[in-house]
């Protein structure tokens, strides 16, 4: 798991600027940014703190995630959320989160998932060239890309998302996950058998399959 820190939080905002377990009733309340997929009717409610720059959110987005989405998410069986973290480098993290939300977030996780295919590119090189990229395969523009990850409001909104999930939520650590507000052990990459158990668990809980 990777760590993460109010202060890192603090510290990577003014950087954007220049250049245990939660209680489970906070899991189902939304919390500002949320970023969703799938039925919000459907009976088990799967968060995911991660972060941009956390490699094993990388892994289990690249290697987990698609066999879990077919099989819960577009099947109506999981309303999967994302809530954002910053870990080291925090101003990599927080330019990545802001250009996923640009133009309204409507790419937001097809974003992402190419910001996590792109870490291996950043070692010993410049990453805005590769931010850049995305920007442009996702229709938008440099101008428009600048804008997005200098806007003041988006940072302040940043900030927001970030104090949520450290002072409402307590999360210390990426990637942790809730499943029905039920944190799963703290583990670098749950496997799709780990995420089978736990959704089967508050599927039988809510009584429904």
């Amino acid at each position: 798991m990777t760590a993460f820190t109010r202060r890192a939080a603090i510290a990577a905002a003014a950087a954007t600027a220049a250049g245990a377990a939660a209680p489970a009733w906070a899991q189902f309340k939304a919390a500002p940014g949320d970023m969703s997929l799938g039925d919000p009717k459907a009976p088990v409610h799967v968060v995911e703190y991660l972060s941009l720059t956390c490699p094993h959110c990388a892994h289990f987005h690249a290697d987990v995630f698609p066999a879990f989405k077919a099989k819960y998410i577009d099947t109506g069986r999981v309303h999967f959320t994302i809530r954002e973290l910053l870990t080291a480098p925090p101003q990599v993290a927080a330019a990545g989160f802001m250009l996923a939300r640009c133009d309204g977030g409507k790419n937001y996780f097809k974003i992402v998932d190419e910001v996590f295919r792109s870490q291996a590119r950043w070692q010993g090189g410049s990453i805005k060239p590769i931010f850049v990229e995305i920007a442009r395969n996702n229709g938008l523009t440099d101008a428009q890309f600048e804008a997005c990850i200098t806007d003041p409001k988006a940072q302040e909104a940043l900030q927001a998302r970030l104090e949520y999930a450290t002072g409402t939520d307590k999360v210390t650590g990426t990637p942790t996950f809730f499943v029905n507000g039920v944190q799963l052990p703290n583990q670098e990459t749950p496997t799709l058998a780990d995420l089978d158990a736990a959704v089967a668990r508050a599927s039988k809980s809510t009584g429904r399959r």
